[in-house]
C-alpha cells in the first residue's frame, strides 16, 4: 500500500464569472521514503496539490490518503490536528519568526503536540545536528543567511517526525551555491533519515536530483514525460 493515494482529484476556483481548474482528475501514489519532485509553468496548481496534499487546502472532488488515513473526510479541527503530527511543511521564504531564535523556531511544531519538555529539547537538537546547525540554536534570523534560514526552515519540517515533507520551491530564492547545499541536505534526508519528499520546483536542475519528476500540464499529471499510470486509468493517454 502506497503511504499517499491521491484519486481523481479535482480543484476549480472561481474568478467573476470564469472557472479556473488547476488540478482536473489528478491521480498519483507516493511511496514511503520516495524523492518526487513537480515542475509546472506558473499557475499550473504546483502550490494547489501541495496544499492539498498537507490538509491546507480541501478538493472539490477526489480524495486524498496519506498513512492510511482519508484527510479529505476529516472535520477542520480534526484535519489541524492530523497536519501537526504527520505534515512538514518547507517554505520558499522560510517563514521563521524573527523574534525567536533557530532553537525556538524549530520547537514550534512540537508545541502543538502532547510530548513533555525533555522529549522537546531531544528532538530539537536532534533536527539542528542533522542540518548541521549546532552552533546557530541561539541566533535569530537576522543573524543567519539565507541558506542558513532555510536550514533553520528543513529541521522545523522534520522535527516532529512527520509522515510526509512537503517543500514549496525551497531554493527559489537562494544562490546557486546555497542551492546545491541545500538540495544535497534534502537528498541526504531523504537517504539517511528515510523522509518522504514532494518537492515543488521551477528549477530542472533541482527537479533532477529527486528519485521521481512529475510535471503538471493543464491539470493532468505526466512522469517522465507520459501521463502517469494512474491518471492513464482514469482518462487514458492524452
Amino acid at each position: 500500500m502506497a503511504l499517499v493515494e491521491i484519486r481523481d482529484l479535482v480543484r476549480r476556483y472561481h474568478k467573476g464569472g470564469e472557472t479556473i481548474t488547476p488540478l482536473d482528475g489528478v491521480s498519483l501514489e507516493i511511496h514511503s521514503g520516495d524523492f518526487v519532485s513537480l515542475m509546472g509553468a506558473s499557475g499550473s496548481g504546483k502550490s494547489t496539490l501541495l496544499n492539498l496534499l498537507a490538509g491546507i487546502d480541501s478538493p472539490d472532488e477526489g480524495s486524498i490518503c496519506v498513512g492510511g488515513a482519508e484527510i479529505t473526510s476529516l472535520s477542520r479541527g480534526q484535519l489541524a490536528r492530523w497536519r501537526a503530527e504527520h505534515v512538514g511543511y518547507i517554505f520558499q521564504d522560510h517563514n521563521l519568526v524573527p523574534v525567536l531564535t533557530a532553537w525556538e523556531n524549530i520547537e514550534l511544531p512540537l508545541l502543538l503536540l502532547k510530548m513533555s519538555r525533555a522529549e522537546r529539547q531531544r528532538r530539537v537538537d536532534v533536527a539542528l545536528q542533522a542540518v548541521d546547525l549546532t552552533d546557530r540554536a541561539e541566533h535569530y534570523p537576522r543573524q543567519l543567511s539565507g541558506g542558513q534560514e532555510q536550514r533553520v526552515g528543513i529541521a522545523r519540517a522534520i522535527v516532529a517526525h512527520p509522515t510526509l515533507v512537503v517543500a514549496d520551491e525551497p531554493t527559489g530564492d537562494l544562490d546557486g551555491e546555497t542551492t546545491t547545499q541545500i538540495l544535497d541536505l534534502l537528498v541526504r534526508l531523504n537517504r539517511e533519515l528515510d523522509i518522504t519528499l514532494l518537492m515543488v520546483t521551477h528549477d530542472k536542475q533541482a527537479a533532477d536530483i529527486a528519485g521521481r519528476q512529475l510535471d503538471l500540464v493543464d491539470g493532468r499529471l505526466f512522469e517522465s514525460g507520459r501521463e502517469t499510470v494512474a491518471n492513464a486509468g482514469v482518462g487514458g493517454e492524452e
